[in-house]
Parts: structure tokens; sequence; C-alpha cells
């Protein structure tokens, strides 16, 4: 006669797990989600707080160092004064020039900020350059020479006055992304944390057959 089976002496995988209780490969699933989320958060906060303040820099730095472009007014239209003059492709430089400075410096400041890198430092860097690009570019115009209607109307005909700040080369407004990417690249590839090295794989001998032959 058999004792009657007790639930030790079946495999405990097949009992249900207990209802509300999360299977343990979910609950890893979700916490990783949710530390990723996080990241991500913290990343766009910083990026959008350099954002703000570097775009606002940027578009002082561009409005003081960007040359002027002289114009008249005659008749109802306007012209260049000096019509060889390479003042517009100096404007377009100066802002990319300065978005580039500021790309390298916002890389350093990220890469301080969250050594260990990762995807979402990536993204947040890029969106918030581009976000500074942006601002520093309208900051700039916003606060340069009045438009040319304006201008030519309060000084009149054949009176030399600055055009207003324009960027023509919209491809400008991607320098600062691009730059801090990069640059953010090669800090973390040079300076960033490195993953343990592989334990030297020594050759182990087989195990021999002592076993005395009868």
């Amino acid at each position: 006669m058999t004792a009657p089976l007790t639930p030790h002496d079946h495999d405990q995988a097949a009992w249900p797990q207990p209802v509300g209780e999360p299977a343990p490969e979910r609950a890893n699933v979700t916490s990783a989600f949710l530390s990723r989320a996080v990241e991500i958060f913290r990343a766009a906060r910083l990026s959008a707080l350099v954002a703000v303040v570097f775009g606002v820099a940027l578009g002082l730095l561009w409005l003081w160092l960007a040359p002027r472009v002289p114009v008249y007014a005659n008749d109802g239209a306007v012209y260049l004064q000096d019509a060889e003059g390479e003042q517009v492709a100096g404007i377009d430089g100066t802002f990319m020039l300065l978005s580039l400075a500021l790309g390298v410096i916002s890389a350093i400041l990220a890469f301080w900020r969250f050594r260990t890198g990762g995807v979402a430092v990536v993204i947040g860097l890029a969106v918030g350059s581009l976000l500074g690009a942006v601002i520093g570019w309208r900051l700039g115009i916003w606060l340069g020479p009045e438009d040319l209607v304006s201008q030519a109307k309060a000084v009149g005909n054949n009176k030399v006055f600055d055009a207003p700040l324009e960027l023509h080369a919209k491809g400008a407004l991607l320098v600062w992304p691009i730059a801090s990417t990069l640059a953010h690249l090669g800090i973390t590839t040079a300076f960033g944390p490195r993953d343990p090295e592989p334990l030297p794989d020594w050759d182990v001998p087989e195990p021999t057959d002592t076993t005395p032959q009868a």
C-alpha cells in the first residue's frame, strides 16, 4: 500500500501562479521600461534647459559678431552697397562656427552629467541642440535690424542702412545637433566607462580515467 502523493511530489512549475502576482519575466520588463523612461525624462529635461540657455547665448553672440550687410534705397527699391561683398556668407559662417562651439560644450556637459551614455542621452542631446539652434536663430532675427521696408521709409533715398539679420543657409541649423552628437560619441569612446574584459580562456585539461582496471 503506497502513501498518497503530496504537492511536493509534483513539479512546482505545473502548479498555477497565484492570481495578481506578475511573473518574474514580466516584472523585469516593467522595471527596465520604467528605468529607461526615467532616464529619457532626465536627459530631455537637461537638454531642454541647455537648449534655452545656450540658444539665447547663440542668438546674442550671432547678433553681436555677425557682419552687417549695408544697403540703400532708391525709388522704392533696395540695393546692396557692395555687390561683391561677402557679408552674407559671413553671417551664415558666424552662425555655423558659434553652433559648432556650442555643440562641443553641450556634449561635454551631457557626458559630465550622464557618464554612462546611452540612446536616451544621444536623442535628448540631438533634439535639445536643434531646439537651441532654432531659438538662437529666431532670437537673433528678432533683436536685429528691422525689415527693409520700414528702414527704407525711415532713412529715405540713397541713405545707407543695415539689412535685417537673416540666415540664408537653413542647413546651418543642423550644425549644432551634428556637432554635439559626434562630440559626445568621441568623448564617450575616449573617456567613458569600459566594459569588463572577459576572463582568459585557460586550457583546462580533460579529466583522466583513474579507475583501476581489473
